[in-house]
């Protein structure tokens, strides 16, 4: 095995025992094969709610037994689809959420599933990971909610571009995992008219466009075998970037800084790429 692409730090997997882990996890295990990165397969349990008038002790000890067996079955699951790659589990106790928030210092990555909930319904969610985890993790968040589009031909990853900082973080982000894939990037930025248009629109549009040229200088040179395509489009963000990603590997956007346990202070664009997005969604934070 050769040495690791991202140094020592590992992507750490969040197991949810309710529901199927098999595709986050698939895309999980194929990404550290392809980065030489070791896997961490973590499931949180909560704690008792209401000590003071029921023992919960048995219910306790059988959610961790329950937890101890799931992760088992992930951890042979991985071995069997990449037996070289190095795979640990962590039974934690807690709520998952921060758990998983908090480990993220310590990961290359974070990679969780998505049911693809309401906005309302995912911040209401007991078991909610996606919008709280994205909004507080200091590295990448990968949320597989579909699977990566590998028959589309040729393979692309497509990075939304505007202007901030985070998005140039998403950018070298997007090149590095084309790269590792053989992928092209379609770097695309998103015009959305204002209700009274003041200006006049081509100017508008040619702005964007050099907005695009300049945020993607240099890159090109860096990874010369990524071809990179650009694209202006017009309309809301979250649909555009939405229907340009149908058919691609992933979606990666960046997201500025950290928000509250509930994610509610996430970008609108994030929030929306999150529950629109039919292919694995990768939010990158800046820096």
């Amino acid at each position: 095995m050769t040495a690791a692409r991202d140094g020592a730090r590992g992507i750490v997997v969040g197991i949810d025992p309710n529901r199927d882990w098999h595709l986050p996890l698939a895309w999980a295990a194929d990404e550290g094969f392809r980065r030489r990165l070791p896997l961490r397969l973590v499931l949180a349990v909560p704690p008792q709610h209401d000590t003071q008038h029921v023992d919960d002790t048995p219910r306790q000890a059988a959610l961790r037994g329950a937890g101890t067996e799931r992760l088992e079955q992930a951890r042979d699951w991985v071995g069997e689809r990449h037996p070289e790659l190095a795979v640990a589990t962590d039974l934690r106790g807690g709520f998952p959420a921060p758990v998983i928030a908090a480990m993220a210092g310590q990961a290359r990555m974070v990679v969780l599933g998505s049911r693809h909930l309401g906005r309302v319904a995912e911040v209401l969610s007991a078991g909610s990971l996606v919008l709280p985890v994205t909004a507080q993790a200091s590295c990448p968040v990968v949320v597989v909610g579909d699977a990566e589009h590998i028959t589309q031909r040729p393979l692309y990853i497509v990075v939304g571009i505007d202007g901030s900082s985070a998005s140039a973080a998403a950018l070298e982000f997007a090149f590095d995992e084309a790269d590792l894939r053989g992928a092209q990037v379609r770097a695309v930025s998103v015009w959305q008219p204002p209700v009274f248009l003041l200006h006049d629109e081509e100017a508008a549009l040619q702005a964007q466009r050099a907005l695009l040229a300049e945020t993607t200088a240099g890159l090109s040179e860096k990874y010369p075998d990524v071809l990179l395509t650009h694209e202006v489009l017009v309309g809301h963000p979250v649909e555009e970037l939405a229907r340009a990603a149908e058919h691609a590997l992933a979606v990666v956007v960046g997201r500025r800084g950290r928000g509250g346990y509930t994610g509610m202070r996430l970008g609108s664009t994030v929030h929306g790429l999150l529950h629109r997005a039919y292919c694995p969604v990768i939010t990158v934070p800046t820096g």
